[in-house]
């Protein structure tokens, strides 16, 4: 296996104890459900259905992303309040029709719990969505921690989120590595004092460019991951 390194931070080299993931576009690809949602409210109103691949970008900026894109509505619009509740909604009713992990996700975490490194979830979806996706499909009881975005009284990009998933699992942030698909988990995992790697195959939203992120690693299959932590950890 090898990965595609971008080491930001060379001279860090405290061992990984835990292995931190942000769950939607990284662990698990939700985009599907998340974008049934957007065009069942869409259908409701007589508008055309959007592609998914004209929503999936968008996915990692819930529903602020999902609603502009559909409705043309900032979360200053006096109509954004009622799209979200109603997006909510619809979303809850069919959380888990067609969500499913990436390719190669259950090998990585079935080789983490090998290894006996603790593993754990800290994603910015609620805890009302976080907890019944992530017990649905199995990851829940497995993760040392389940982390959703009202947890703590912070989202990412702040590293209040990731400190508590670190405290939870019962490991040193400076023992952990994040793994996302967003700048906001970088820039969440710096924050908090962790190493971070950036995943290509997740969403990625319309900002920077990920080599552009600062992750001290770049990866674009989940087996990568374990090389690196076999070769540089």
């Amino acid at each position: 296996m090898s990965a595609v390194l971008s080491m930001a931070r060379p001279e860090q080299s405290v061992a990984v104890r835990a292995v931190l993931f942000d769950l939607d576009g990284t662990l698990v690809d939700s985009a599907p459900d998340l974008a049934g949602a957007t065009n069942e409210m869409l259908l409701a109103r007589g508008l055309p259905a959007l592609p998914l691949e004209y929503l999936r970008p968008m996915v990692g900026a819930g529903a602020r992303g999902m609603m502009g894109l559909a409705f043309q509505v900032t979360p200053q619009d006096p109509r954004f309040e009622a799209l979200k509740a109603e997006f909510f909604d619809r979303y809850e009713r069919r959380l888990l029709q067609q969500t499913q992990a990436f390719a190669g996700v259950p090998e990585l975490l079935d080789a983490l719990e090998e290894a006996r490194l603790a593993w754990g979830i800290v994603t910015n979806k609620s805890e009302r969505f976080a907890l019944p996706l992530t017990a649905g499909l199995g990851l829940a009881g497995r993760a040392a921690a389940v982390i959703g975005g009202d947890t703590t009284p912070h989202t990412k990009p702040h590293p209040a989120p990731l400190l508590e998933a670190a405290r939870r699992a019962g490991v040193a942030p400076e023992h952990c590595l994040y793994v996302g698909d967003d700048h906001r988990d970088i820039l969440a995992g710096r924050a908090a004092g962790m190493r971070t790697v950036a995943v290509s195959w997740g969403y990625l939203g319309q900002g920077e460019a990920i080599g552009a992120w600062g992750a001290d690693l770049v990866i674009q299959r989940p087996d990568q991951l374990l090389g690196w932590l076999q070769t540089a950890c």
